[in-house]
């Protein structure tokens, strides 16, 4: 196995390629072609882009957040300076150009892409001191962001579906259009009970039929060990009201994606809780693989 390094600005990409012939002192090429990268996640101070198999890697250091674009094309990530700003930007995985999304602010992070790849959303900070949801095209035009008057504070927003975006705001679950407004408002108690909690990181995703509700949210699992409660991945069914857990007992799970075709992947903790996996599965949690050794905050197409 070798490794090479494209320096540009900002980051640095460290590209893994897998080379049949040790002997040969020529490296491979990595030719990116459509959804070869299929997986990303943080690895203590960089993040890391796979092959479904994970067996071509680009590590890219210096930034948080990692989000696939949906034909594995693209990365979006958030940069933090040592002022405490934070940004995104967009890395281009075939001419591994960069560049940091037309949005005026000191602080936004977190980006989502939306289906067909052509939007991008992420959580902003306006001059209110309110996190609201913003939302820009790819091609960096067109930034919005939505509900931008009233007091709402809202949290990790993802994308219902190509026009509309859902955010929480602890007590309630928000759907938004792309002009900004409210179309709908749920109590989250009456969506999941009142035996989980849901705190800002929190993140809920539509089934690709719309029929389901895939989250993760701390539970009164008493998990020795772990600093804090811990958190499990719930799928509620919309018309049997019925809530699910889909991940094992005893592994926490702090962060949570739900791709456009149900794959569902998360990043859990088990005891002595110190190294984090990343794990696979379906809606149903009825084959579930761990993916990653060791990595968290992942995203996948």
């Amino acid at each position: 196995m070798r490794s090479f390094k494209f320096l540009i600005p900002a980051l640095s990409f460290l590209v893994v390629a897998c080379n049949s012939n040790s002997n040969s002192n020529k490296v491979e090429t990595p030719k990116v072609v459509d959804n070869k990268y299929s997986l990303a996640y943080q690895l203590e101070g960089k993040i890391v882009a796979a092959n479904a198999d994970t067996s071509k890697q680009i590590s890219f250091g210096g930034a948080t957040d990692p989000a696939i674009s949906p034909d594995g094309n693209k990365l979006a990530y958030t940069v933090s300076d040592s002022l405490g700003n934070r940004s995104v930007w967009v890395a281009d995985m075939v001419s591994k150009s960069q560049a940091q999304l037309n949005v005026r602010s000191k602080n936004y992070y977190r980006a989502v892409w939306s289906p067909s790849g052509d939007m991008v959303a992420f959580s902003i900070f306006n001059k209110k001191s309110l996190w609201k949801v913003g939302v820009i095209k790819t091609d960096n035009s067109g930034y919005v962001m939505l509900d931008s008057v009233s007091k709402l504070n809202v949290y990790a927003p993802t994308w219902k579906n190509e026009n509309q975006l859902i955010a929480q705001d602890l007590q309630k679950l928000y759907t938004f259009d792309l002009t900004g407004k409210v179309v709908e408002a749920v109590n989250i108690s009456d969506l999941i009970g009142k035996d989980l909690s849901i705190a800002s990181n929190n993140s809920f995703f539509y089934s690709k039929d719309g029929k389901k509700l895939v989250f993760n949210a701390g539970n009164k699992d008493i998990l020795p060990g772990l600093t804090g409660p811990g958190e499990a991945v719930y799928v509620l069914d919309l018309a049997s009201k019925q809530v699910k857990r889909i991940s094992p007992e005893g592994v926490s799970v702090p962060s949570l994606f739900v791709t456009g075709n149900d794959k569902v992947i998360y990043s859990g903790m088990e005891k002595p809780f110190k190294v984090s996996k990343i794990y696979a599965t379906d809606l149903s949690g009825s084959d579930i693989k761990v993916v990653v050794d060791k990595g968290n905050n992942p995203t996948a197409n």
